[in-house]
């Protein structure tokens, strides 16, 4: 019987670049820049390497569809390198290959890393990216702003609530992922916005305005994955482990059958009871210590809090409200670095740069944005639009 991966994966290393419009680089030095942190953290030869996943989204405006751009960029000579690609979740894929390779002993040590470069494409928001089926038949005229008004729109309807409560509470969300980011050294945006500015900016997509969506970025992120023997073996004392790792993708359901009532995402909700089961987690408003989400809109953060079940069924507003959820608040700190609010979003980073944070976070090396002891955290992707895609979880926490 599956038993899952919990703690039989530590992260031995990480790094991050610098996100944001970097036009001083393309995506090989972007992935040498987060890769040389994460092996320099590891404190191993790259040698000792043994197999990496590659995670990039857009393979038009990238590196192409194979992993041979990122073999050649780290130098991982000989061994294999495969490349992924899961929407918006990409990130977090490439994490899933590199620790299910670990867990299952087919190798000691890999590597996970995932890259974008977007801000060179002259492409206001993300390129078309899923041809066929899914664009021709599901959402030939959509949008991402509009698909995420939608969950908005859904989300009023089931709960009864009011316009002016909902959009107070996603302006909390965008002035909070601002207040983190001016602490983050390595995000895209680093600059305080008002909530009055967040309030009145100019309308996207009712209720969404132009402080409630994330941009996108030039980035990348990185992991080195091995087993808690090796790592203690390497001298590791403090040492984070993989407590559970799941996805969840629509079958369509959502959008072929009305059992869908459009005030949540499906896929969260089950990839996230099944990641607490694997982590043993029974009570996640207690239990976690910090999360990571995919904050593309701030409506999403907002109805994520629900769908992770740490804020009751329509009671996620008042949570926000109350500060539930900012980082000196009395409850989860959510974004702490600022989430894809202020690193933007290069696809194939941005869940390892989730982990990054929270990896980050457990090891007491965040610096002014350090919540206060945390042993446990939790990264969600989304990847699509809320009536159709994907979605990924990760805990990780301090080993015992």
């Amino acid at each position: 019987m599956a038993t899952g991966i919990k703690d039989k994966v530590a992260i031995l290393g990480m790094g991050c670049s610098r996100f944001g419009e970097r036009w001083d680089a393309g995506t090989p030095q972007l992935l040498a820049e987060a890769f040389e942190e994460a092996l320099a953290d590891a404190g191993i030869e790259r040698a000792r390497i043994e197999a990496a996943w590659y995670g990039s989204g857009v393979e038009a405006v990238n590196v192409g569809n194979s992993c041979i751009p990122a073999a050649m960029a780290l130098r991982l000579d000989g061994i294999p390198v495969t490349r992924v690609e899961n929407m918006c979740a990409t990130g977090t894929e490439a994490l899933r290959g590199a620790c299910y390779a670990v867990a299952s002993g087919a190798v000691d040590i890999a590597l996970a890393i995932g890259a974008e470069k977007l801000k060179d494409t002259g492409y206001g928001g993300l390129p078309t990216m899923f041809k066929g089926t899914f664009n021709d038949l599901w959402m030939p005229l959509g949008s991402a702003p509009a698909g995420f008004a939608q969950l908005a729109a859904g989300y009023r309807a089931k709960h009864g609530t009011s316009r002016d409560d909902l959009k107070r509470a996603i302006g909390h969300v965008s002035w909070k992922s601002h207040q983190n980011g001016m602490l983050s050294p390595k995000a895209h945006l680093q600059k305080a916005v008002t909530m009055e500015q967040i309030l009145e900016a100019p309308m996207i997509a009712e209720p969404l305005g132009l402080f409630d969506c994330c941009g996108v970025s030039d980035g990348a992120a990185a992991a080195i994955v091995t087993t808690p023997e090796i790592a203690r073996a390497l001298g590791r004392r403090d040492m984070v482990t993989v407590k559970a790792l799941q996805l969840s993708a629509s079958s369509g359901v959502e959008s072929g059958t009305n059992t869908w009532d459009g005030s949540h995402v499906r896929t969260t909700r089950a990839a996230a009871g099944r990641a607490y089961r694997e982590a043993g987690i029974t009570n996640p408003r207690e239990q976690l210590d910090l999360i990571e989400v995919h904050d593309c809109f701030s409506i999403t953060e907002l109805v994520t809090m629900e769908d992770l079940g740490i804020s009751a069924d329509g009671q996620a507003v008042k949570d926000v409200l109350d500060g539930f959820y900012d980082r000196d608040g009395q409850g989860v700190p959510c974004q702490v670095d600022g989430g894809l609010k202020c690193f933007g979003h290069p696809i194939g980073a941005s869940g390892l740069r989730m982990a990054y944070e929270v990896y980050t976070q457990l090891l007491g090396r965040a610096g002014q944005r350090q919540v206060k002891a945390p042993s446990i955290g939790l990264t969600h992707n989304l990847g699509g639009v809320p009536y159709l895609g994907v979605a990924a979880i990760s805990v990780l926490g301090l080993h015992a």
